[in-house]
């Protein structure tokens, strides 16, 4: 028989009734309910990144003209402004989901001029 405040050998023992240091290390999960309803789905293929000292500031719009230089000014029809904590948890999920992408289907070339094939393109 087992002293009163002993854990069972065939029961798991709670975070609780691990030393501090063990629970501390482990990470909370957390499940958070979303609401999607309102939710607008965009699409931009220019984003232009500035900041503050205290906020980072994302514009997003649509490059009418892709290959070369522009000859209309490009709309900016989205901005999003984050806290730096918020940027930073972003840039960790954008690179996680990014090199899952690339480990499936290869790597994402970005320079435009190199994706061009001779040919396709007219002026």
């Amino acid at each position: 028989m087992l002293p009163p405040n002993e854990p069972s050998q065939n029961k798991p023992s709670s975070d609780a009734e691990q030393p501090l240091g063990e629970a501390s290390r482990q990470p909370q999960r957390v499940s958070i309910e979303i609401d999607e309803s309102r939710a607008v789905a965009l699409y931009a293929n220019f984003c232009r990144v500035n900041g503050t000292h205290e906020e980072l500031i994302m514009d997003f719009g649509l490059n009418a003209q892709p290959i070369g230089i522009p000859t209309k000014p490009l709309v900016i029809n989205q901005r999003i402004v984050l806290n730096y904590f918020t940027a930073k948890r972003l840039l960790q999920a954008l690179h996680a989901t990014i090199q899952h992408h690339e480990t499936l289907f290869g790597v994402i070339e970005t320079d435009v001029q190199r994706r061009i094939r001779p040919g396709t393109v007219q002026s």
